[in-house]
């Protein structure tokens, strides 16, 4: 009976070793594919995210692998790239909520993106509540909403940009209940859409989209959609330098919380934060041509911003700040039709 037991229990340990391997081949397998999500979506993050120290890398890139599947499986993309026309945005909706729901219950998906999520979240102890959030952001877009003022702006960069910023953050260590270094982790996530919308005016006029707040558009005797049009671009301009300054704002405010972060991961944001906050001072600095052509960072400009960026997180963190005057996530509502 002994040598029976000796043997079941050999037996067990040699299964428990290979579900071991399985789980840690299949975690690298999903680490894998995120990975190169990362470098077909964005080059900036990709080069950003190797300043981690590897097991915050490839959480990092767990993360990004799912908010690129839910962007691309909304807007008809591959990988980013130009939206295209769909004709089913509420089913597309509702695959990416049902299929996140599914991943934040521990359940196997099947998609390597939406699996992805279900590990990371797991590992960090992500709040379900975060994910929900990014999710309500695709359903503003889904249903084609429209910001009336510049609050309903920033809550709309919260859902699509700001609420990556916490679960990035907490992905690099901070506490779940750091709700302070959240809200700098989440200014981030803000700085970078008002960079992109200001960027990208032109593009989202051509897919029949327009991020700017209608109070602003009236401040500028514009007419809805016609913003675009060469003998408003004066007035545009205007608007193309209020959301660039918003932006430098968020950054210089995500600059002070990160100083809370470990040292590479304190590289990597600051790398981060300047090399897309040179897109909003790209777009203040061109004025009226702003969107002649895309505005991006070049290779040397981002390999500047490395350099700079280590000279930063190794020196005199940014002066401390209040947040006096930003928008905060403590405050957001249910966005309005």
């Amino acid at each position: 009976m002994k040598e029976a037991g000796r043997g079941d229990s050999r037996k067990n340990d040699k299964i428990l070793i290979e579900m071991k391997h399985t789980a840690r081949a299949s975690r690298e397998a999903l680490v894998a594919t995120a990975g190169e999500s990362i470098a077909r979506g964005s080059t900036s993050f990709a080069m950003a995210s190797r300043l981690f120290d590897r097991r915050t890398r490839d959480r990092a890139w767990l993360l990004y692998a799912w908010c690129r599947k839910c962007d691309d499986l909304a807007d008809g993309q591959d990988h980013g790239g130009a939206m295209a026309m769909v004709a089913d945005p509420p089913a597309r909706l509702a695959e990416i909520a049902t299929r996140t729901e599914a991943a934040l219950a521990g359940e196997i998906t099947g998609d390597p993106a939406f699996d992805a999520l279900g590990l990371v979240a797991a590992e960090c102890a992500i709040p379900h509540d975060l994910p929900r959030d990014l999710v309500q952001g695709f359903a503003m877009d889904a249903a084609e909403w429209r910001p009336h003022s510049e609050a309903d702006l920033m809550l709309y960069c919260y859902h699509v940009a700001g609420v990556v910023g916490v679960m990035m953050a907490i992905v690099m260590g901070v506490d779940p209940a750091d709700e302070a270094t959240l809200d700098r982790a989440c200014d981030l996530g803000l700085a970078f859409q008002l960079a992109n919308i200001a960027r990208d005016v032109g593009e989202d006029d051509a897919g029949g989209r327009c991020y700017l707040p209608l109070d602003w558009l009236a401040e500028m005797d514009i007419p809805p959609g016609e913003h675009m049009k060469p003998h408003y671009r004066p007035r545009l301009a205007v608007l193309g330098r209020r959301l660039a300054e918003r932006a430098e704002r968020y950054e210089a405010s995500a600059r002070v919380g990160a100083a809370k972060l470990p040292f590479r991961a304190r590289w990597a944001v600051l790398a981060a934060a300047g090399i897309y906050g040179d897109i909003a001072r790209a777009v203040k600095a061109r004025g009226e041509h702003a969107w002649d052509q895309r505005v991006h960072s070049s290779g040397a400009a981002k390999l500047g911003w490395l350099a700079k960026a280590l000279g930063q997180a190794i020196g005199k963190p940014a002066p401390a700040r209040a947040r006096d005057g930003l928008w905060t996530r403590a405050g957001r509502a249910t966005p309005r039709p």
